[in-house]
């Protein structure tokens, strides 16, 4: 359930300029502030099966976008490259160097 709720946050992250108001809400509420159900519902005035579907299709959008835009497969590459490049940059050649950054450039 953690590893869902991480790749939820980050995609939440990369795509909620793409959302409605009223699902950005949701999601904050259910995800970064951890409201339950009952409270979101409470607070927004609907029902908790209201509140449980529109969860369930925003993360249904989010990683309808992701598959569509890979935002975040491509920031997920580029930090593991940069964090490799930190770590051996001294013990690598400057062939394997230039390697990992043309690596870098494709991921635009």
């Amino acid at each position: 359930m953690l590893e869902k709720t991480t790749y939820i946050n980050a995609l939440f992250d990369f795509y909620q300029a793409l959302l409605t108001p009223k699902q950005r809400n949701y999601m904050e509420m259910y995800y970064a502030e951890d409201y339950s159900l009952g409270e979101i519902s409470e607070d927004s005035q609907v029902s908790r099966q209201a509140v449980y579907d529109n969860i369930k299709r925003t993360e249904a959008i989010l990683e309808t976008y992701e598959e569509k835009l890979r935002l975040y497969e491509k920031f997920k590459k580029r930090t593991e490259l940069i964090d490799k490049l930190e770590i051996d940059r001294l013990n690598m050649s400057d062939e394997e160097f230039e390697h990992l950054i043309s690596r870098l450039r494709e991921l635009d």
